[in-house]
């Protein structure tokens, strides 16, 4: 059994709520992390999860790394997660998000949610009945994922860079790891860059035809991490680069949309040794952060777009100084953003 507080003081958080709704029979987890720069604005994750310690540790360890993200991109904006325990019996999903909207808003603005893994757009529409504390709707804030893409990009650019000094991509080889809504997109994407790609997903029928219309390679799932390429790019769930898979590593560059790819703080300094340059995941993939936050601070379009371009800037400095001072970017990273929420 996991020891909750011993748990939430390792990521130095602040607040959790649960909620067990006899109605519905719904599940959930707020977690808030920090509120020092501004109510904790985190999505919703609707997924399975083997038990509950589990989707604490989920919660826990995403909304640490919302904090992260939002200092790092110098929003108003503190950090949290949700998650919803997706059940395996039949249950009714309206019904849950009415309930985690009036969850949400027991709160009084202390957590905003919004889209993320397993949620939609019409999730958002039905928790706004019960809750104003929300950046994703259809009618007005839109889907946050092709913001991330634009932020992926930037960094990926960004690392390109630092690592071959390049300023184009034609002629790299990448992998994908994962191909949803921000995988599918930047495989597109690069494959207009001229980037030679290969990509997989649990999904295979997805992958095949993805692969026959981009003529490009589809892999195993369990094996695009070990292929040799120029950059690595994992954008499906957490923890890819652990214990099993760091010796598997032929990349020199990993820089994805994927959250919390280390399973822990070690592996940073793993792939340090190992000479492959890692951007922090809540560096490059805070486009769709920063994109929820503006429509939710009511942010104009022009400074959205300017403060996703950011994230190349971002990346050349930290990646610079990484190298500067021999010290992996997610330690520079991490002391950065805990200097800022804590200050």
């Amino acid at each position: 059994m996991t020891d909750i507080f011993k748990l939430i003081a390792e990521h130095q958080f602040g607040e959790i709520y649960f909620k067990n709704c006899q109605k519905t029979g719904m599940q959930a987890i707020i977690a808030i992390h920090n509120t020092k720069l501004g109510p904790a604005l985190g999505g919703l994750r609707f997924v399975h999860y083997d038990n509950s310690e589990k989707a604490i540790l989920d919660a826990v360890r995403l909304g640490q790394g919302m904090s992260f993200k939002a200092a790092m991109a110098n929003l108003p904006l503190g950090g949290g997660k949700a998650v919803i325990i997706k059940p395996k019996q039949p249950f009714s999903r309206e019904d849950y998000m009415l309930s985690f909207g009036s969850f949400v808003n027991t709160l009084n603005g202390r957590y905003i949610t919004a889209l993320d893994s397993g949620t939609e757009l019409s999730d958002m529409d039905i928790i706004a009945t019960r809750t104003q504390y929300l950046a994703s709707r259809s009618d007005y804030y839109g889907d946050p994922s092709p913001s991330t893409v634009d932020g992926v990009m930037e960094g990926i650019k960004a690392a390109c860079k630092v690592k071959f000094n390049l300023e184009h991509l034609n002629g790299l080889t990448m992998a994908i790891q994962g191909l949803g809504h921000v995988g599918e997109s930047l495989a597109k994407i690069l494959t207009k860059a001229g980037v030679k790609l290969y990509i997989a997903d649990i999904n295979e029928q997805k992958t095949q035809y993805l692969a026959q219309t981009l003529q490009q390679t589809a892999v195993a799932p369990e094996k695009i991490h070990t292929l040799e390429c120029d950059v690595f790019i994992p954008c499906a769930l957490g923890s890819i680069i652990n214990a099993d898979s760091i010796n598997e590593l032929r990349c020199q560059v990993i820089a994805g949309a994927a959250n919390n790819q280390l399973i822990d703080i070690s592996m940073a300094y793993a792939l340090h040794d190992k000479n492959i340059l890692y951007v922090p995941d809540y560096i490059i993939n805070a486009g769709g952060l920063i994109y929820a936050a503006g429509r939710y601070l009511k942010t104009t379009d022009n400074e959205i777009e300017k403060q996703i371009h950011d994230i190349y800037s971002r990346v050349i400095d930290i990646s610079l100084r990484s190298i500067n001072e021999n010290i992996p970017p997610s330690v520079i990273v991490d002391q950065i953003a805990k200097q800022k929420i804590m200050e």
